[in-house]
């Protein structure tokens, strides 16, 4: 067969030689013969044709018109300043609107959610991810952690929205990435660096709580990487980065469904065209800008309510 190479178990492998061995692609390393060469029907298999996991027709709709009358009404009450390599909160009630803006140069940001009344309920990217697809845009949903499981703020616009999906199968506000890390990067390179967005964000909730890092790094979870552009390679599978397009004053903004308290680092990578885990690369602040709707406007709105399924389990 030579070296024919082939997609097993999600990860690049060729099957080399008489013996027929095990190849990763990634190490070069020969593993025993776990594979007896290419199936007969191995075209057939590959044809068949892919379902979506979770057909998302019945979701609950978000009300946009209402969201977006709301937001003529509303008046700027708060805003944050998020410095390079570094993390901010902010606080969002529920009925009002928040705004992620890049102010100066290109930047990408790790964004985390949280109930502000009961932590436990926060941002579930992978479940997002799931319902709405690799990347979000307007008219889209964060949707919180199991058992809640439910809306915590509608995207109701986007100024990048016009990027769609490039020729490297790459697009913007992905919900793939979980965030830059220490742990990774001593993992991969070793040292002990302190600005990546992990811990930007367990600083920045720690002061915000006023508790240990260590009890703030519990809470700290998967992010949406707004701004990002990122996709699968086609060959390998690996995730990867390309520089953002997005420039000053583009901007993505959320419709809160639930009291938020929100998280935000300006990612050490800047704009992530090529380095995220060091110093070396150009980073600039973003805005986060809160802003709030007229009482009568959003008359007859609630918060939605918790997951409807019964937590039984199977077991009465």
């Amino acid at each position: 067969m030579g070296s024919q190479s082939l997609l097993v178990s999600g990860g690049p492998f060729g099957f080399h030689g008489a013996n027929n061995k095990k190849v990763c692609a990634m190490s070069n390393v020969e593993f025993p013969n776990t594979a007896i060469g290419l199936p007969s029907d191995a075209a057939e298999r590959r044809a068949i044709p892919p379902v979506i996991c979770y057909p998302n027709e019945t979701l609950p709709k978000p009300d946009l018109p209402q969201y977006l009358s709301a937001r003529e009404t509303a008046q700027k009450t708060d805003e944050v300043l998020v410095a390079p390599r570094q993390a901010a909160c902010f606080r969002v009630a529920a009925g009002s609107f928040f705004r992620i803006t890049s102010v100066e140069g290109p930047q990408v940001g790790d964004l985390n959610l949280w109930n502000s009344a009961d932590l436990s309920e926060r941002f579930f990217s992978g479940k997002t991810r799931a319902l709405h697809g690799t990347h979000v845009t307007a008219g889209e949903r964060l949707w919180s952690s199991l058992p809640h499981l439910r809306p915590m703020a509608t995207i109701v616009a986007d100024s990048l929205g016009w990027y769609g999906i490039d020729s490297y199968g790459g697009s913007v506000h992905d919900v793939i990435g979980t965030r830059c890390d220490p742990y990774t990067g001593n993992l991969l390179a070793g040292g002990h660096y302190h600005h990546c967005c992990h811990s930007n964000l367990t600083r920045a909730l720690a002061d915000e709580l006023g508790t240990s890092l260590a009890e703030a790094e519990r809470h700290v979870h998967d992010v949406l990487n707004v701004f990002m552009c990122t996709g699968f390679t086609r060959d390998t599978g690996q995730y990867f980065m390309k520089a953002s397009p997005v420039r000053p004053g583009d901007y993505l903004e959320f419709f809160a469904e639930i009291d938020l308290l929100g998280a935000l680092s300006a990612c050490p990578g800047g704009d992530c065209g090529a380095e995220h885990t060091s110093d070396s690369a150009a980073c600039h602040p973003l805005l986060v800008e809160v802003f709030t709707p007229d009482d009568t406007v959003l008359d007859g709105w609630q918060s939605p309510a918790r997951n409807g399924y019964d937590g039984s389990h199977g077991r009465s």
